[in-house]
Formats: structure tokens, C-alpha cells, sequence
């Protein structure tokens, strides 16, 4: 028996997550760790949830996820991304909500890059008189 998924990409600063959502009870499983392990502050757990919390599906599908690169608050974005993405493969009416929401609009800020002369991208080294 062929198991139903829908599969999308999200992306936030340098994380690249692939979410595939499966009918099932609610589990969010994150590189095979569960949701509470793999991100420790709450917070991040909110953002992760918020699509699923606002087209009220939450306890409807499991979700797996294959996250690589960046920090925490980048995959946690990344991951969302992913998950509005997937849920609008499994219906588009929930398109309206989650546009309002800011869910499926990529984030574009990436890091500056460094240039020569300077310790980082804008910061200098401290002026010395003598």
C-alpha cells in the first residue's frame, strides 16, 4: 500500500531543510531525533509549529525532517519554511493564511561578507592615536 507524503524545501540564512509530511499523529522528527531533542528552547519549538498551529492540522500529519547547515534559529526557520511549503501541496486553500502569515516568503538576509582591512564585515579595528 502506497503511504501518501508531500515533500518540499524551505530555507533560511545558510539551512537547507527537506520536510516530507506523512498522515499520521502529530510526531516532528528532525535529522531521527525527536522535536524536544534536537532543539532545547521552546521558542524555536513555537516557530517550527506555527504553520501547522494556523491551518489547524496539527495532530493530522507526522513530520520528518532532513536539516544541514547553518545555527539553530536558521534551521528552525528553514523548517518552517518547509512545512508551509509541504502544506500547501496538501491543500492550497490554506495559501491565504499562511501568505498573511509571512510563512512561505523566504527570508533573504544572508551574512555580509568580510572585507580586507577589517576584523569582520563592518567592524575595524580600534583607533589608536599613537
Amino acid at each position: 500500500m502506497a503511504v501518501v507524503s508531500y515533500n518540499a524545501t524551505g530555507r533560511r540564512k545558510s539551512s537547507v531543510a527537506r520536510v516530507r509530511l506523512v498522515p499520521g499523529e502529530g510526531n516532528i522528527i528532525i535529522n531521527q531525533r525527536e522535536l524536544k531533542a534536537y532543539f532545547g528552547l521552546k521558542t524555536l519549538e513555537l516557530i517550527i509549529k506555527q504553520p501547522l498551529v494556523l491551518t489547524e492540522t496539527e495532530g493530522k500529519y507526522d513530520v520528518l525532517v532532513n536539516v544541514i547547515g547553518g545555527g539553530v534559529s536558521g534551521q528552525a526557520g528553514a523548517i518552517r519554511h518547509g512545512i508551509s511549503r509541504a502544506l500547501l501541496k496538501v491543500d492550497a486553500e490554506y495559501r491565504k493564511g499562511l501568505k498573511q502569515a509571512g510563512f512561505l516568503t523566504r527570508d533573504p538576509r544572508e551574512k555580509e561578507r568580510r572585507k580586507y582591512g577589517l576584523k569582520k564585515a563592518r567592524k575595524a579595528s580600534q583607533f589608536s592615536k599613537r
